[in-house]
C-alpha cells in the first residue's frame, strides 16, 4: 500500500515539541522525508530520534523562524540532502496570555515577528527549492482563534488572523510556480500546555468552551489535516482553510 506522502521532503517548523513533533512523526509515518527545525536543539534531535527509531527519516537545523538568514540555512540544508523541498509545515508559533491592555510593545512585536512574519519569511524562502517538486504544497498552521475572538491573547489571535490571510495572498501570488498554500485551524489541543487546565473540571469546561465534541483534540488529530493538505488527496485546495475544531466555532 502506497504511503500518502512517500518520497516527498518535508519540512517541519517548531517541531522539537507539540504539534509539531506530532506534525514531523506522521508525515514521516506517511512517507516523507522530515527535516525538523526549532530555536530547541535538545527537542529537534529528540524527534529525530523518535522519527528513526520508527524506521523514518529525519534531520534537524536549528532556525529561528523570524531570521531571514536562517531560513537560507534551512533551505540550503533540505537541497543539499535531498534535492528539493515539496511541504513546508509552518508551524513555530508562539503565544502570550494577556489582554490587549496589557499587551506591551516588546510582546506584540515578538509574536508577530514569530507567527506572522515567519510564516511570510517561509512561504518566499522555499520558492526555488519548490521549483524541482512535482506537487509542491505549503501547510500554514493557523488557529480557530483567526476567525473568532477570545479574552486574554491579543497579539496571538492577531498573528493568526495575519497568518489566515497571508495565506490566501500566498495562493494566489505562488499559484505561478504550482505552489498550493492552505491553512489549519486547530481548536483546543491536549499538549503539556493545556493538560493541566483539562485535569480541572472547572477549567476544562472553560477552555473547551463550545466545543461540540466535548473534549480537546489529540495532536495526532490535527496532524491528520496537516498529512492531507502535503499530500495529493487534496490537489484541487488552495487558499482554503481547513478547521479542526471539534465544532467550537460551530455554534
Amino acid at each position: 500500500m502506497t504511503k500518502r506522502v512517500e518520497n516527498k521532503i518535508a519540512v517541519v517548523t517548531g517541531g522539537a515539541a507539540g504539534m509539531g513533533r506530532t506534525h514531523a512523526q506522521l508525515l514521516a509515518r506517511e512517507g516523507a522525508a522530515v527535516v525538523v527545525t526549532d530555536i530547541d536543539i535538545d527537542g529537534g534531535r529528540r524527534t529525530v530520534e523518535l522519527v528513526e527509531a520508527e524506521g523514518g527519516t529525519a534531520s534537524f537545523v536549528q532556525h529561528d523562524v523570524s531570521s531571514s538568514e536562517n531560513w537560507k540555512a534551512v533551505v540550503d540544508h533540505t537541497v543539499a540532502h535531498h534535492g528539493r523541498i515539496d511541504v513546508l509545515v509552518n508551524n513555530a508559533g508562539i503565544l502570550a496570555f494577556k489582554s490587549l491592555p496589557e499587551t506591551d510593545d516588546d510582546v506584540w512585536d515578538r509574536i508577530l515577528e514569530v507567527n506572522a512574519k515567519g510564516t511570510f519569511l517561509g512561504c518566499k524562502a522555499v520558492i526555488p527549492a519548490m521549483k524541482n517538486s512535482k506537487a509542491p504544497s505549503i501547510v500554514n498552521i493557523s488557529s480557530m482563534y483567526a476567525i473568532i475572538g477570545a479574552p486574554n491573547a491579543a497579539a496571538y489571535e492577531a498573528s493568526k488572523g495575519a497568518v489566515r490571510s497571508l495565506t490566501k495572498a500566498a495562493a494566489v501570488d505562488l499559484q505561478q510556480y504550482g505552489i498550493r498554500v492552505n491553512s489549519v485551524h486547530p481548536g483546543v489541543i491536549a499538549t503539556a500546555m493545556t493538560n493541566d487546565i483539562l485535569a480541572d473540571p472547572e477549567g476544562a469546561r472553560a477552555l473547551l468552551g463550545t466545543t461540540i465534541l466535548g473534549r480537546a483534540a489529540q495532536p495526532e488529530e490535527v496532524s491528520a489535516a496537516v498529512v492531507f493538505l502535503a499530500s495529493d488527496e487534496s490537489s484541487f485546495m488552495t487558499g482554503s482553510e481547513l478547521v479542526v475544531d471539534g465544532g467550537y466555532i460551530a455554534q
